[in-house]
Formats: C-alpha cells, structure tokens, sequence
C-alpha cells in the first residue's frame, strides 16, 4: 500500500493509474458522506465527481498538508456546505420573486407564463456549474458587482467575468430554445 505522500507525488506528475485507484476506493464512502449533506444521491455524486475533475485539472498546484483521505473528506463537505448555500440562495429568490410578483398579476394566463419562466430560470441554475450558478445569483438576484464577488470568493474579477459569461450564454440559449 502506497502512502498518502507518494500517491499524491505520483498524481502530481500524472500517473493516471494511481489516479483511478484513488477515485475508486474512494468513490462510493465519498458519495455516502456528500448525501448526509445534500439528501440526494444524483447531487452527491455530482459534487463527488466535480472534486476529483478539479483534483486531476490542478493535481500540480493542491497542497495536502493531512491525510489525502481527510483531504477528500473535508473538499466534499466544503463542496457540499457551497451547494447547499447556493440552493437557499436560488430557493430565496423563487420565493421573493413570487411574492412581488403576485400583487402584479393581473390574470391566469400572466400567472401562468410567470411561473413557466421562472421554472425555466431554476432548470438553467440548477444545470450551471456551482461557481458559475452562485457568481450568476450573486450580481443578478443579489445585486453584487464583479469586483465583490472575486472578493468574497477569492477569485479573479476575471474568473467572476468568465463565469458570468458562461452563465448568460447558457441563458439566452435555454430561453430561446422555449
């Protein structure tokens, strides 16, 4: 059995082999600990697999100072503690949004394309990246500019460009594909 040091030496300079067995015996445990979180197996997976993307992507550049083992655990619950920050944050919006709404509303058919675009809304966060989702509710459902978001998330006011980028790209497909 390799050590925690030359398992992470080895991913580091790209040795894809150790990289799968890694995902492998960790796979399952780190999905049944991402479900105590986010109650759903689908999201835990997501959130599992979106770490060992990101830890393949910068395996040069992450510094595991524990445990790799307690390394994976603490990434996923940090990823699953965004996800669920990001869900009241969508979740706040729906229920602020129809509450403004409904004063506004003057017949059924309104309400009714009300409620389809705000559906559509949901489906196109829910489908972002978590990043990108989050940056997006941020400017847009919380009126934070560029230059506080890279702050608050301790990125680049260019990452928060690109991401915003990404996300109304997403947008203006999804809507005119309706």
């Amino acid at each position: 059995m390799n050590s925690d040091n030359e398992i992470i030496k080895r991913i580091r300079q790209g040795d894809v082999k150790q990289f799968e067995s890694l995902f492998r015996s960790s796979y399952v445990s780190l999905v049944r600990y991402a479900k105590t979180f986010v109650r759903d197996h689908d999201t835990a997976e997501e959130i599992v697999q979106d770490l060992f993307v990101r830890l393949w992507n910068e395996r040069t550049r992450i510094n595991i100072e524990n445990t790799l083992n307690g390394y994976l655990f603490r990434a996923v619950h940090n990823r699953c503690l965004h996800w669920l920050e990001h869900r009241k944050v969508i979740e706040k919006h729906e229920r602020e949004t129809i509450g403004e709404q409904k004063g506004s509303i003057e017949n059924v058919s309104e309400q009714v394309q009300y409620n389809e675009l705000q559906s559509a809304v949901v489906r196109i966060l829910e489908r972002l990246p978590e990043r990108c989702g989050k940056i997006f509710c941020m400017n847009r459902f919380e009126g934070m500019r560029y230059n506080d978001i890279a702050e608050k998330l301790a990125i680049s006011v260019k990452t928060v460009e690109a991401d915003m980028g990404k996300a109304l790209k997403e947008f203006r497909k999804a809507l005119k594909e309706q």
